[in-house]
């Protein structure tokens, strides 16, 4: 198969869809892989590191998209992207779909196949693809609230992990799972008097059992959101429900309560965030003030931090990608039902249920698209 990499386009994204590494393992079978020159640079990887794993180098994405059967990205493909995909391609990438009409328009439009991988699935349940840069998000945003909690940067000016005869900032993490527990820990790490606000039971239980007494779990009801948020110095959205829009559990009444100077990083502004005011940002201009009280709502927080997020996110990717070239998507999906959960958009319908309901499609079951 012909595998092509492009270049990402997305403000400030410096992650590759494939590492040379990654690349080797496709042609020694093989496979034909084209990547586009200097799509490397943002995690240190030359053209010359590319060739010398067995890869082609195109001058621009216009010939990856072109001659390419299979085309491998980290981010949702932009407009420009997404006008160039064909019907009978295969897209294999991050979407996010349900709170984006526009590219779920045109992916429907375009014919092409799309596997999303934050929708891939696992024997576990998990979400084997997604894990990685949740775990990178997790962590990164304690930084970034650290950082604007500072008061040269916008914040109340409130270190987090307090000194000795100082209390420590209160950090709420809204959801415990992948995000939540990274976020967590290192939150932990720093001091910080943190608090995880969960609604499923054996999840707090696990945090309980890794962390100890230390952690303040507490069951998620609106009045504890409430509650929590009000006193919180720092707020991390990590909420997730596979596929779908994130749930708005943090209203705009509610910002109006917050402290001045506190900080919100809605790490679930992908699927549209958890907080009412929520909107997406960029690495470029990460922040926005309402009511006093800072967001931060980076899209694509790992791409801050390239070289560690691309090297997990091809730990993570590469036994799909060489299940999807060896077989075709058809019979990759056919042979692996979690590989199948990642099928969002095929051939003009909307594979995937939770993106038809948000955004009004028809639902065809990816089932039946496997077998057309």
């Amino acid at each position: 198969m012909q595998l092509g990499v492009p270049k990402e386009i997305k403000v400030k994204e410096f992650r590759v869809g494939m590492t040379p590494t990654a690349v080797r393992e496709l042609t020694s079978r093989g496979h034909q892989v084209m990547v586009e020159t200097n799509a490397g640079v943002g995690i240190g990887m030359t053209d010359a590191d590319y060739e010398a794993a067995g890869a082609t180098i195109s001058a621009d994405a216009k010939t990856i998209f072109e001659k390419c059967e299979m085309i491998i990205k980290v981010k949702e493909p932009q407009a420009v992207e997404r006008a160039m995909l064909r019907e009978g391609q295969l897209l294999f990438t991050y979407l996010h779909l349900a709170p984006d009409p526009d590219q779920t328009k045109d992916l429907v439009d375009s014919g092409a196949t799309c596997i999303a991988y934050e929708t891939v699935t696992s024997p576990s349940g998990g979400l084997p693809l997604l894990a990685p840069m949740s775990e990178v998000a997790g962590r990164l945003s304690i930084q970034a609230g650290a950082y604007h909690l500072e008061k040269p940067h916008g914040g109340h000016g409130l270190l987090l992990g307090g000194v000795p005869g100082v209390e420590p900032a209160k950090v709420v993490v809204i959801g415990g799972g992948m995000v939540g527990r990274h976020a967590a820990h290192i939150a932990m790490g720093m001091g910080a008097d943190v608090w995880v606000i969960d609604r499923n039971v054996d999840v707090m239980r696990d945090l309980w059992h890794q962390f100890g007494r230390n952690l303040n779990t507490v069951y998620s009801t609106a009045d504890a959101i409430e509650e929590h948020c009000v006193r919180a110095d720092l707020v991390i959205g990590g909420v997730l429900l596979p596929g779908a829009a994130a749930p708005k559990l943090i209203t705009r009444d509610l910002v109006k309560k917050m402290k001045p100077g506190s900080v919100i990083v809605d790490v679930a502004i992908d699927q549209g965030g958890c907080c009412e005011t929520s909107k997406a940002t960029t690495h470029d201009d990460p922040i926005f003030v309402v009511d006093d009280v800072i967001h931060y709502c980076v899209a694509n927080m790992p791409g801050g931090v390239p070289k560690t997020s691309t090297y997990a996110l091809n730990n993570a990717t590469l036994p799909f990608i060489i299940s999807l070239a060896n077989k075709g998507w058809r019979k990759a999906c056919q042979d692996d039902p979690h590989l199948l959960a990642g099928l969002n958009v095929h051939a003009g319908k909307v594979t995937y249920k939770a993106v038809a309901d948000a955004l009004g499609y028809e639902f065809q079951d990816p089932n039946d698209a496997v077998k057309a």
